[in-house]
């Protein structure tokens, strides 16, 4: 097995309404290693989104991760302060939302979003940026790669 990358032990998210507490996440537990991909399946409303927004530390109020360990690469996400989960979501993670609308735009070309997403947090020069967003591109078959990451003006 590969250096583990993402470790989640015994994860609890709850939602605190008016109506009651809703127990979204309850428990769960898994482990990926450096390379390898996992799928989570399962019905709408079982808790995959609020699983991955508990990675992000992004669970939406009222909602609370209220029990459980978050370890990327050995970190514990729970414990990150405000710098910390930010530099985390800009350089180590990142989550397209099932929502097209409010993961990319349509009126801009998608390798310039890719770009701007990779120079925001000067982990690449634009240069670079723009070389690496062809070969991911030609990689997922997107037509005319090497015109994509130009600027939507």
């Amino acid at each position: 097995m590969g250096q583990t990358l993402l470790q989640i032990e015994d994860l609890h998210t709850q939602f605190f309404t008016s109506r009651g507490v809703v127990r979204a996440v309850d428990g769960v537990s898994l482990h990926i290693d450096a390379g390898e991909t996992l799928g989570v399946v399962g019905e709408s409303g079982c808790g995959k989104t609020i699983t991955a927004l508990s990675v992000l530390r992004l669970v939406p109020e009222p909602g609370k991760i209220t029990s459980g360990r978050i370890l990327f690469r050995g970190r514990d996400v729970t414990k990150m302060d405000d710098e910390e989960i930010r530099d985390f979501r800009g350089s180590d993670v990142a989550m397209i939302f099932q929502d097209p609308m409010t993961s990319l735009n349509p009126v801009t070309k998608v390798g310039f979003q890719i770009e701007e997403a990779m120079t925001a947090h000067n982990r690449f020069s634009a240069s670079l940026a723009k070389t690496r967003v062809v070969e991911l591109l030609k990689r997922v078959r997107v037509p005319a790669a090497p015109c994509r990451p130009r600027s939507s003006s």
